[in-house]
């Protein structure tokens, strides 16, 4: 998780959403990513997102089978599809995310039982940290803002 707040800090040196994701097989990171919406006006780039692509392009397959994803942030509808989609084995997420959380906030789209894979989901891992991250970002573009009118 420690990996993913560096990415996390990337993505807030760009002015993104620090939001950062890695992905682990038995031990040795595949893959590391952070959220780019702004950077690449792509509504597709989240962080998982991004780590799922690098991580099938760096193992050659779309299945992503003994893998754990580490991000900061409880993944959202489309992140959370996707992890299903990739057979990702378990995800591990920092900060729970009240508006968007398909990890166990909101509903679990990991262990949905109808689909046909589910994920082992791990909340809370270096939560403060992950929280506080946010939580200072996002105080600073509200100040930002409300100086800027």
């Amino acid at each position: 998780m420690k990996v993913a707040l560096e990415e996390a800090r990337k993505a807030e040196a760009i002015g993104e959403v620090p939001i950062g994701a890695v992905l682990v097989r038995d031990g040795e990171l595949i893959a590391a990513a952070h959220n780019r919406r702004e950077t690449d006006q792509q509504a597709l780039a989240h962080a998982e997102l991004a780590v799922i692509k690098e991580a099938c392009r760096n193992l050659d397959s779309w299945r992503l089978l003994d893998c754990t994803l580490y991000v900061t942030l409880e993944p959202c509808p489309m992140c959370a599809g996707a992890i299903v989609q990739s057979r990702i084995k378990k995800v591990v997420f920092g900060a729970p995310d009240p508006k968007a959380g398909c990890a166990g906030t909101l509903m679990n789209l990991l262990d949905e039982p109808r689909f046909n894979h589910q994920t082992e989901v791990v909340s809370g891992c270096l939560e403060n940290e992950c929280s506080t991250i946010l939580t200072v970002f996002f105080r600073a573009l509200r100040q930002r803002k409300k100086l800027s009118k």
